[in-house]
Protein backbone atom coordinates (compact mmCIF):
# COMPACT_ATOMS: atom_id res chain seq x y z
CA UNK A 1 0.00 0.00 0.00
CA UNK A 2 2.88 2.37 0.86
CA UNK A 3 4.46 1.95 -2.55
CA UNK A 4 1.13 2.71 -4.26
CA UNK A 5 0.82 6.02 -2.41
CA UNK A 6 4.39 6.98 -3.31
CA UNK A 7 3.82 6.18 -6.96
CA UNK A 8 0.67 8.32 -7.01
CA UNK A 9 2.57 11.27 -5.58
CA UNK A 10 5.38 10.87 -8.06
CA UNK A 11 2.91 10.97 -10.91
CA UNK A 12 1.01 14.01 -9.65
CA UNK A 13 -1.03 15.21 -11.32
CA UNK A 14 -2.40 12.15 -13.09
CA UNK A 15 -5.97 13.43 -13.49
CA UNK A 16 -7.73 16.79 -14.04
CA UNK A 17 -7.56 19.36 -11.22
CA UNK A 18 -10.78 20.94 -9.96
CA UNK A 19 -10.55 24.73 -9.79
CA UNK A 20 -13.22 26.38 -7.62
CA UNK A 21 -14.39 29.89 -8.51
CA UNK A 22 -16.61 31.21 -5.68
CA UNK A 23 -18.53 33.62 -7.92
CA UNK A 24 -20.67 33.23 -11.03
CA UNK A 25 -19.57 32.93 -14.64
CA UNK A 26 -18.61 36.15 -16.42
CA UNK A 27 -17.09 38.00 -13.48
CA UNK A 28 -13.44 38.97 -13.18
CA UNK A 29 -12.47 35.95 -11.07
CA UNK A 30 -14.14 33.59 -13.50
CA UNK A 31 -12.38 35.21 -16.45
CA UNK A 32 -9.00 34.91 -14.71
CA UNK A 33 -9.67 31.23 -14.08
CA UNK A 34 -10.46 30.72 -17.77
CA UNK A 35 -7.12 32.32 -18.69
CA UNK A 36 -5.29 29.98 -16.29
CA UNK A 37 -7.19 27.05 -17.79
CA UNK A 38 -5.69 27.76 -21.23
CA UNK A 39 -2.14 26.84 -20.18
CA UNK A 40 -2.80 24.22 -17.50
CA UNK A 41 -2.02 21.21 -19.68
CA UNK A 42 1.18 22.83 -20.91
CA UNK A 43 2.56 23.64 -17.46
CA UNK A 44 0.83 21.12 -15.16
CA UNK A 45 0.28 18.22 -17.51
CA UNK A 46 -3.46 18.09 -16.70
CA UNK A 47 -6.43 20.39 -17.40
CA UNK A 48 -8.17 22.59 -14.87
CA UNK A 49 -11.88 21.86 -14.50
CA UNK A 50 -13.50 25.13 -13.48
CA UNK A 51 -16.44 24.84 -11.08
CA UNK A 52 -18.43 28.00 -10.33
CA UNK A 53 -19.85 28.01 -6.80
CA UNK A 54 -21.50 31.44 -6.42
CA UNK A 55 -23.32 32.65 -3.34
CA UNK A 56 -22.85 34.53 -0.06
CA UNK A 57 -20.14 36.79 -1.52
CA UNK A 58 -17.75 33.89 -2.05
CA UNK A 59 -18.19 31.93 1.18
CA UNK A 60 -19.98 28.95 -0.39
CA UNK A 61 -17.13 28.26 -2.77
CA UNK A 62 -14.37 28.90 -0.21
CA UNK A 63 -16.13 26.71 2.36
CA UNK A 64 -16.06 23.85 -0.13
CA UNK A 65 -12.40 24.49 -0.85
CA UNK A 66 -11.47 24.48 2.86
CA UNK A 67 -13.13 21.09 3.35
CA UNK A 68 -11.72 19.51 0.18
CA UNK A 69 -9.05 16.83 0.40
CA UNK A 70 -5.56 18.41 0.49
CA UNK A 71 -4.35 16.14 -2.30
CA UNK A 72 -3.64 18.82 -4.91
CA UNK A 73 -6.70 17.93 -6.98
CA UNK A 74 -8.90 20.74 -5.66
CA UNK A 75 -7.61 24.31 -5.69
CA UNK A 76 -9.32 27.65 -6.18
CA UNK A 77 -9.07 31.36 -6.77
CA UNK A 78 -8.84 33.82 -3.91
CA UNK A 79 -9.81 37.45 -3.56
CA UNK A 80 -9.55 40.03 -0.79
CA UNK A 81 -13.01 39.06 0.50
CA UNK A 82 -11.17 36.20 2.22
CA UNK A 83 -10.14 38.66 4.91
CA UNK A 84 -13.52 40.35 5.27
CA UNK A 85 -15.94 37.49 5.91
CA UNK A 86 -14.40 36.38 9.22
CA UNK A 87 -14.66 39.98 10.44
CA UNK A 88 -18.42 39.93 9.88
CA UNK A 89 -18.87 36.71 11.82
CA UNK A 90 -20.70 35.18 8.87
CA UNK A 91 -18.19 32.61 7.64
CA UNK A 92 -17.70 29.10 8.93
CA UNK A 93 -13.92 29.40 8.66
CA UNK A 94 -11.15 31.93 9.13
CA UNK A 95 -10.02 31.72 5.52
CA UNK A 96 -6.58 33.35 5.89
CA UNK A 97 -5.57 30.51 8.24
CA UNK A 98 -7.75 27.74 6.75
CA UNK A 99 -6.42 28.15 3.20
CA UNK A 100 -2.87 28.19 1.88
CA UNK A 101 -1.73 30.90 -0.55
CA UNK A 102 0.17 29.51 -3.55
CA UNK A 103 0.67 32.45 -5.93
CA UNK A 104 -0.78 35.93 -6.50
CA UNK A 105 -1.93 36.87 -9.99
CA UNK A 106 -3.09 40.48 -9.90
CA UNK A 107 -3.81 43.48 -7.72
CA UNK A 108 -6.47 45.80 -9.10
CA UNK A 109 -8.43 48.67 -7.51
CA UNK A 110 -12.22 48.83 -7.51
CA UNK A 111 -13.82 51.45 -9.77
CA UNK A 112 -17.18 53.23 -9.74
CA UNK A 113 -19.08 53.11 -13.05
CA UNK A 114 -22.42 54.41 -14.33
CA UNK A 115 -24.22 54.36 -17.66
CA UNK A 116 -22.60 56.67 -20.16
CA UNK A 117 -25.80 58.69 -20.68
CA UNK A 118 -25.95 59.75 -17.02
CA UNK A 119 -25.19 63.47 -16.51
CA UNK A 120 -22.39 62.89 -13.96
CA UNK A 121 -18.83 63.14 -15.24
CA UNK A 122 -17.10 62.29 -11.97
CA UNK A 123 -17.74 61.37 -8.34
CA UNK A 124 -18.13 65.02 -7.37
CA UNK A 125 -21.06 65.42 -9.77
CA UNK A 126 -22.72 62.27 -8.47
CA UNK A 127 -22.30 63.37 -4.85
CA UNK A 128 -23.95 66.71 -5.60
CA UNK A 129 -26.88 64.93 -7.28
CA UNK A 130 -27.25 62.44 -4.42
CA UNK A 131 -27.42 65.26 -1.89
CA UNK A 132 -30.21 66.90 -3.86
CA UNK A 133 -32.03 63.55 -4.31
CA UNK A 134 -31.45 61.62 -1.05
CA UNK A 135 -32.22 57.90 -1.25
CA UNK A 136 -32.87 57.96 -4.99
CA UNK A 137 -29.64 56.33 -6.18
CA UNK A 138 -28.93 52.60 -5.87
CA UNK A 139 -25.58 50.89 -6.24
CA UNK A 140 -24.98 47.29 -7.16
CA UNK A 141 -22.17 44.95 -6.17
CA UNK A 142 -21.19 41.29 -6.22
CA UNK A 143 -22.51 40.35 -2.78
CA UNK A 144 -23.05 41.61 0.76
CA UNK A 145 -19.67 41.91 2.45
CA UNK A 146 -17.69 41.86 -0.79
CA UNK A 147 -14.91 44.38 -1.47
CA UNK A 148 -17.11 46.34 -3.93
CA UNK A 149 -19.86 46.48 -1.29
CA UNK A 150 -17.38 47.83 1.27
CA UNK A 151 -16.22 50.47 -1.22
CA UNK A 152 -19.81 51.51 -1.94
CA UNK A 153 -20.73 51.82 1.74
CA UNK A 154 -17.49 53.63 2.56
CA UNK A 155 -18.00 56.02 -0.35
CA UNK A 156 -21.54 56.77 0.78
CA UNK A 157 -20.44 57.46 4.36
CA UNK A 158 -17.35 59.47 3.37
CA UNK A 159 -19.36 61.64 0.98
CA UNK A 160 -22.20 62.04 3.50
CA UNK A 161 -24.83 60.82 1.04
CA UNK A 162 -27.49 58.11 1.12
CA UNK A 163 -27.19 55.27 -1.39
CA UNK A 164 -29.22 52.06 -1.33
CA UNK A 165 -27.20 48.89 -1.87
CA UNK A 166 -28.40 46.04 -4.10
CA UNK A 167 -26.45 42.76 -3.88
CA UNK A 168 -26.09 40.34 -6.80
CA UNK A 169 -24.69 36.84 -7.10
CA UNK A 170 -21.96 38.03 -9.45
CA UNK A 171 -20.46 41.20 -10.85
CA UNK A 172 -21.81 40.29 -14.27
CA UNK A 173 -25.37 40.30 -12.89
CA UNK A 174 -24.77 43.73 -11.36
CA UNK A 175 -23.65 45.07 -14.74
CA UNK A 176 -26.76 43.66 -16.41
CA UNK A 177 -28.90 45.47 -13.84
CA UNK A 178 -26.97 48.69 -14.44
CA UNK A 179 -27.45 48.47 -18.20
CA UNK A 180 -31.14 47.76 -17.63
CA UNK A 181 -31.38 50.89 -15.41
CA UNK A 182 -32.54 48.93 -12.35
CA UNK A 183 -29.62 50.52 -10.48
CA UNK A 184 -27.60 53.65 -11.21
CA UNK A 185 -24.10 52.79 -9.95
CA UNK A 186 -21.84 49.75 -9.79
CA UNK A 187 -18.66 49.31 -7.77
CA UNK A 188 -16.67 46.70 -9.60
CA UNK A 189 -13.39 45.31 -10.83
CA UNK A 190 -12.38 47.09 -14.06
CA UNK A 191 -11.84 43.81 -15.89
CA UNK A 192 -15.55 43.01 -15.76
CA UNK A 193 -16.61 46.25 -17.46
CA UNK A 194 -13.68 47.03 -19.72
CA UNK A 195 -15.49 46.27 -22.98
CA UNK A 196 -18.56 48.25 -21.90
CA UNK A 197 -16.41 51.28 -21.05
CA UNK A 198 -14.42 50.88 -24.25
CA UNK A 199 -17.60 50.75 -26.35
CA UNK A 200 -19.05 53.85 -24.68
CA UNK A 201 -21.94 52.12 -22.87
CA UNK A 202 -20.50 52.79 -19.41
CA UNK A 203 -18.16 55.40 -17.96
CA UNK A 204 -15.82 55.42 -14.98
CA UNK A 205 -16.36 58.13 -12.37
CA UNK A 206 -13.63 57.20 -9.88
CA UNK A 207 -10.83 54.75 -9.08
CA UNK A 208 -10.22 53.55 -5.51
CA UNK A 209 -6.44 53.81 -5.64
CA UNK A 210 -3.67 56.37 -5.16
CA UNK A 211 -2.77 56.19 -8.86
CA UNK A 212 -4.54 56.12 -12.19
CA UNK A 213 -5.05 52.76 -13.84
CA UNK A 214 -2.45 51.74 -16.40
CA UNK A 215 -4.95 50.39 -18.93
CA UNK A 216 -5.62 53.04 -21.64
CA UNK A 217 -9.38 52.42 -21.38
CA UNK A 218 -9.35 53.66 -17.76
CA UNK A 219 -6.20 55.80 -17.70
CA UNK A 220 -8.06 59.15 -17.67
CA UNK A 221 -10.43 58.22 -14.85
CA UNK A 222 -9.84 60.30 -11.72
CA UNK A 223 -9.05 58.66 -8.41
CA UNK A 224 -11.32 59.20 -5.41
CA UNK A 225 -8.36 60.93 -3.75
CA UNK A 226 -8.21 63.49 -6.56
CA UNK A 227 -11.86 64.21 -5.78
CA UNK A 228 -11.35 64.69 -2.07
CA UNK A 229 -12.08 61.20 -0.74
CA UNK A 230 -9.56 58.84 0.86
CA UNK A 231 -10.72 55.55 -0.66
CA UNK A 232 -8.03 52.96 -1.40
CA UNK A 233 -9.57 49.56 -2.01
CA UNK A 234 -8.56 46.88 -4.43
CA UNK A 235 -8.76 43.18 -4.94
CA UNK A 236 -5.89 40.75 -5.09
CA UNK A 237 -6.55 37.57 -7.06
CA UNK A 238 -4.48 34.50 -6.35
CA UNK A 239 -4.49 30.71 -6.26
CA UNK A 240 -5.11 28.94 -2.96
CA UNK A 241 -5.47 25.37 -1.72
CA UNK A 242 -6.61 23.46 1.36
CA UNK A 243 -4.05 23.26 4.14
CA UNK A 244 -1.75 20.28 4.71
CA UNK A 245 -0.96 19.23 1.16
CA UNK A 246 1.95 16.77 0.98
CA UNK A 247 5.17 18.71 0.41
CA UNK A 248 6.03 17.10 -2.93
CA UNK A 249 2.57 17.69 -4.37
CA UNK A 250 2.62 21.27 -3.11
CA UNK A 251 6.01 21.86 -4.72
CA UNK A 252 4.90 20.41 -8.07
CA UNK A 253 1.71 22.49 -8.02
CA UNK A 254 3.55 25.71 -7.17
CA UNK A 255 6.12 25.09 -9.92
CA UNK A 256 3.33 24.66 -12.47
CA UNK A 257 1.37 27.69 -11.28
CA UNK A 258 4.45 29.91 -11.29
CA UNK A 259 5.14 28.91 -14.89
CA UNK A 260 1.51 29.55 -15.88
CA UNK A 261 1.32 32.98 -14.24
CA UNK A 262 4.72 34.11 -15.51
CA UNK A 263 3.97 33.04 -19.07
CA UNK A 264 4.11 36.23 -21.22
CA UNK A 265 0.82 35.30 -22.89
CA UNK A 266 -0.88 35.00 -19.49
CA UNK A 267 0.33 38.46 -18.42
CA UNK A 268 -0.84 39.89 -21.73
CA UNK A 269 -4.30 38.32 -21.36
CA UNK A 270 -4.66 39.57 -17.77
CA UNK A 271 -3.82 43.13 -18.74
CA UNK A 272 -6.03 42.92 -21.83
CA UNK A 273 -9.06 42.25 -19.62
CA UNK A 274 -8.38 45.37 -17.55
CA UNK A 275 -6.64 43.87 -14.53
CA UNK A 276 -3.27 44.99 -13.19
CA UNK A 277 -0.87 42.06 -13.28
CA UNK A 278 1.13 41.62 -10.08
CA UNK A 279 2.74 38.24 -9.56
CA UNK A 280 3.83 37.22 -6.07
CA UNK A 281 5.33 33.84 -5.21
CA UNK A 282 4.15 31.82 -2.22
CA UNK A 283 6.29 33.55 0.42
CA UNK A 284 5.58 37.01 -0.97
CA UNK A 285 1.86 36.25 -1.04
CA UNK A 286 1.94 35.10 2.58
CA UNK A 287 3.55 38.42 3.55
CA UNK A 288 0.96 40.32 1.50
CA UNK A 289 -1.84 38.43 3.25
CA UNK A 290 -0.60 39.63 6.66
CA UNK A 291 -0.50 43.23 5.45
CA UNK A 292 -3.85 43.05 3.65
CA UNK A 293 -5.61 41.41 6.59
CA UNK A 294 -4.45 44.15 8.96
CA UNK A 295 -5.31 46.95 6.52
CA UNK A 296 -8.84 45.70 5.80
CA UNK A 297 -9.54 44.91 9.46
CA UNK A 298 -8.67 48.47 10.44
CA UNK A 299 -10.55 49.99 7.49
CA UNK A 300 -13.89 48.26 7.98
CA UNK A 301 -13.84 48.69 11.75
CA UNK A 302 -12.94 52.38 11.66
CA UNK A 303 -15.54 53.14 9.00
CA UNK A 304 -18.32 51.27 10.79
CA UNK A 305 -18.83 48.96 7.82
CA UNK A 306 -18.57 45.84 10.01
CA UNK A 307 -21.58 46.85 12.10
CA UNK A 308 -23.48 48.00 9.02
CA UNK A 309 -22.99 44.73 7.16
CA UNK A 310 -23.83 42.65 10.22
CA UNK A 311 -27.13 44.51 10.56
CA UNK A 312 -27.90 44.07 6.87
CA UNK A 313 -27.34 40.32 7.14
CA UNK A 314 -29.77 39.90 10.05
Amino acid sequence: MQSKVTTTKEKYPDKPITFIVPFGAGGAMDLVARILEKSAVKHLGQPLVIINKPGSAGTLGWNELVTSAPDGYTIGISASELFLHPLYGTSRYNYPTALEPLAQISSTPVIMVVKADQPWQNATDLIAYAKEHPGELKFGHSGVGSIPHVVGETFSKSANITLSQVPFRSAAEAVTALLGEHIQIVFINPGTVKEYVKSGMLKTLAVADANHLVDPVFANALTFKEQGLELFYGNQFGVVAPKEMPADIRARLITGLDAMINDPDFKKDIEAMGLQYEYLDTKQMQTQWIFENKKLTNAVQESGVVELIKSQKQ
